[in-house]
């Protein structure tokens, strides 16, 4: 397991526009999440300690700030042949297991991941409702194995500011993780 930490895409980057499947087949797009009050983009796979390590609080937190008028997003840009635990039907069991609220999509291409400059999984993106970023980094301090309780401050503290309509803290915090697993372990330069 290689920790990698996010890539801190300039903040005040637009949102990289994006149509997606869902592991249904059915197509999402940026243009889905018009009128949220904020945008939420998390990178994400199935197979990851540091994304196990948070899928139930992820789940928790992601349908709290839905009823507050936040968009959610998963999209999971792993190379499924190489990992098969990331495949589309995984992807459907875990939702059904975790109960997520929001559409988790495949980036089966890298193109998305790429355009947003994730690097690993999870990886946190929060854009304002301009499509704006405003946030990207950790869920919070926890991390597997280091005993700090999993409660998502950081990103709590970041979309609250956005809903708050106040300034987001310009400190933040990389996501760490494992990284995305790129087709042909090709990482993007």
């Amino acid at each position: 397991m290689t920790l990698t930490p996010s890539t801190m895409l300039a903040l005040g980057t637009p949102a990289p526009n994006f149509t997606l499947p869902d592991p249904h087949g059915h197509a999402v797009s940026l243009e889905n999440f018009t009128g949220a009050q904020a945008l939420l983009v998390i990178f994400m796979c199935n197979h990851c300690p540091f994304v196990i390590h948070l899928k139930t609080a992820l789940a928790a937190f992601a349908s709290e700030y839905q009823e507050r008028g936040v968009a959610v997003v998963g999209i999971n840009s792993n190379d499924s042949r190489e990992y098969p635990k990331d495949s589309p039907a995984n992807m459907i069991a875990d939702t059904k297991q975790y109960g997520y609220t929001f559409d988790y999509l495949i980036d089966a291409d890298q193109c998305v991941a790429k355009a947003y400059q994730a690097a690993c999984t999870p990886d946190f993106f929060v854009f304002d409702r301009s499509r704006h970023l405003r946030y990207r980094g950790q869920f919070d301090d926890s991390r597997p194995k280091n005993a700090i309780p999993v409660t998502g401050s950081d990103l709590r503290k970041a979309i609250d500011a956005l809903l708050n309509d106040q300034p987001v803290a310009a400190n933040q915090k990389p996501s760490i993780g494992c990284n995305i697993k790129w087709i042909d372990g090709q990482t993007p330069k």
